[in-house]
């Protein structure tokens, strides 16, 4: 029998080679994650669990949390990672809606999850970071020898939930074709070979720690650094036996406020990626002059996994994410007519390709709607292809800004902010404003130590942006809320001000 993604797992694995080294010290081979997923797969299907069940996770970071997903691949079940911030109450959607027949969970949350999987049929077992845990009990007295499920490339291996910021989360369908297909190209594209080692700071919940980072290793028969989270320090000290990094931009920014980043620190790296938020230009400029490497910004979603890569060889430019990959195509159409635009006029961007997603889970209108009659998935993000074929982000739709009738595009305005001398970062929103419809507001993060206040920052965009995009008001905040990805999370900005330019 045939299972489609972990087959070419199974081709990949070098035997007895290093696959991950855990933070405590342990040494896990290719040998040793093929061993206990097929004990954890034995187990699954001992507690009845079939081809296309879903299986819901809610575990800290591990190794043994990593290999479960391989478990779940070769068993045909449907791997459903839930970040591990939720709250029981938002548990109670993800497992009433998914219906898992298994919910894979900390010891601690147990007891709270039980009432839960009940009320949805679901058995509950546990899994933790230090490899106890009634899953890997029942493991043990399995046979390594587990038959794998036949699994095509169009079968699901995956549901993941999107944010959820404009309604209720969906869940995202990813086939096993889905995820080879886009394992298989940013592993060629970014030339990731079996001597490359990958320092792991990211969460495995997610697309990016566990569908890019841990895919992308698979298949190359490389190695990984598996950290719990980032600690700036500690990747500092892994990158002299490291190769690759994959971040966030906030990776990026907090690396650069060490004094040890340096030439020499990175002298055995040989990329560094971020993704999964807005790189600012400032943070690519002051990382290539600190360090000698030009960070590769790529473009991915939920949805479609990665779909555009600034060039392993060739120029890397700031504030953009590169060009399509191999087999993806990505187009600029009018959101009003659907017309593809010509490069350099921003519009929305459309995706089609092996990479993208089946639909989403129990909602076939949803699914419907956003995809095209030519079959391009509708991204929900604004952008535009210049002239050399760099892909550019300008923003999600949702967060464009309708004021006096203008369309204002907020990167552009923060753009301008971000290079402002004391700015840190920037957030420009939407917010109800009784003249203009909506009036443009930034939230400023400023640097330390600097003096800058509203009227200065107003009178400095006078000369950079046509008055109908300039801030109509100008806060200041210690911060920006963000997810666990680190996207800024404009909906509660839009939240918090929603009352800013009421009438009294």
């Amino acid at each position: 029998m045939s299972n489609h993604l972990f087959d070419a797992i199974r081709a990949a694995a070098p035997g007895d080679a290093p696959f991950i080294r855990a933070s405590g010290g342990r040494i896990w081979t290719y040998q040793d994650a093929l061993d206990l997923s097929s004990r954890l797969a034995s187990a699954m299907d001992t507690l009845g669990i079939r081809p296309g069940d879903r299986v819901a996770v809610q575990v800290d970071k591990s190794a043994e949390a990593l290999i479960l997903y391989l478990a779940c691949i070769r068993s045909g079940a449907v791997y459903l990672p839930l970040n591990t911030a939720y709250t029981l109450a938002e548990l109670d959607y993800f497992v009433g809606d998914a219906e898992p027949r298994l919910f894979v969970v900390s010891s601690p949350a147990r007891e709270g999850v039980e009432k839960i999987a009940k009320a949805h049929g679901a058995i509950v077992e546990t899994l933790d970071t230090d490899g106890t845990g009634s899953l890997l009990d029942l493991a043990r007295d399995e046979a390594a020898d587990f038959v794998d499920a036949s699994r095509s490339a169009d079968d699901l291996a995956a549901i993941l939930y999107t944010s959820g910021t404009t309604g209720r989360s969906k869940g995202a369908m990813l086939t096993h074709g889905n995820l080879l297909s886009n394992a298989t190209t940013l592993r060629d594209y970014w030339r990731v070979a079996a001597a490359d080692r990958l320092i792991h700071a990211l969460p495995i919940f997610h697309t990016h720690g566990l569908f890019v980072a841990t895919n992308v290793t698979l298949l190359a028969g490389a190695s990984m650094f598996l950290l719990p989270k980032f600690d700036p320090d500690e990747v500092l000290s892994l990158m002299r036996h490291a190769t690759l990094l994959m971040g966030v931009p906030t990776f990026y920014v907090r690396l650069l406020q060490s004094p040890r980043l340096d030439r020499q620190a990175v002298a055995n790296m040989r990329l560094f990626i971020s993704g999964s938020a807005p790189l600012l230009a400032e943070t690519h400029t002051e990382f290539k002059d600190r360090t000698g490497h030009a960070i590769l910004e790529r473009y991915g979603m939920t949805e479609t996994n990665m779909n555009t890569s600034n060039p392993y060889a060739g120029p890397r430019i700031a504030g953009t994410v590169g060009f399509p990959l191999p087999g993806v195509t990505v187009r600029v159409t009018d959101p009003a007519t659907g017309a593809v635009l010509p490069p350099d006029e921003t519009g929305m961007i459309e995706v089609k390709g092996p990479n993208v997603f089946k639909g989403y889970w129990r909602m076939p209108e949803k699914t419907a709607a956003e995809f095209t009659s030519d079959g391009f998935f509708i991204s929900g993000d604004l952008g535009k292809i210049d002239k050399d074929g760099y892909v550019h982000i300008v923003g999600r739709s949702k967060d464009l800004v309708i004021s006096g009738g203008y369309n204002i595009y907020p990167k552009e305005v923060e753009g301008e902010i971000d290079q402002l001398d004391g700015v840190a970062e920037s957030a420009v929103i939407g917010v109800p404003h009784p003249d203009f419809g909506e009036g443009v507001t930034a939230i400023v993060v400023r640097k330390p130590d600097a003096a800058l206040d509203e009227k200065a920052i107003l009178r400095a965009l006078q000369e950079r942006l046509a008055r109908y995009k300039q801030p109509k008001r100008i806060i200041f905040a210690e911060d920006l809320p963000r997810n666990t990805m680190g996207k800024v999370q404009k909906n509660v900005l839009r939240q918090k001000y929603a009352d800013l330019y009421a009438r009294t």
